[in-house]
């Protein structure tokens, strides 16, 4: 038995496919998903989503948004998601910095969209360079 995995963001579809194992980036922490998993809606938080299948695995950077799992079926709507093998890790080691040196002068009505591109810049990193 596999699950069915859909990831999506506003522009495309990102993949579709079969997985024998899927771990999201959820907003309280990772969550694995197996089959038979019970039904859940969770919130997103930058990281990396991950899936695997026959052994082989692939990982995504991914934006904050939403998943669902039900049925054996994983639906996730982020606003951005990337695999490893589409992202520059150089542009993203640079807009690491520039958000860590952000940081460091953020105001309190900054410093949450700061730290959430810093997040993202090192998931972004995570998904680039995970062996498959």
């Amino acid at each position: 038995m596999a699950l069915q995995l859909q990831v999506v963001t506003p522009e495309r579809k990102v993949v579709e496919t079969e997985a024998d194992e899927v771990q999201l980036p959820g907003a309280e922490g990772y969550v694995g998903v197996l089959p038979g998993h019970a039904a859940l809606i969770t919130l997103l938080k930058p990281g990396v989503l991950s899936y695997r299948r026959s052994g082989r695995s692939e990982a995504f950077a991914v934006s904050s948004g939403f998943a669902e799992v039900l049925d054996d079926k994983v639906s996730v709507l982020a606003d951005s998601a990337e695999a490893g093998s589409e992202i520059d890790a150089r542009a993203a080691e640079t807009e690491k910095a520039k958000a860590e040196e952000e940081m460091k002068s953020a105001g309190a009505d900054t410093l949450d969209a700061i730290r959430a591109r810093f997040d993202l810049a090192e998931a972004r990193l995570a998904a680039a360079r995970r062996p498959a």
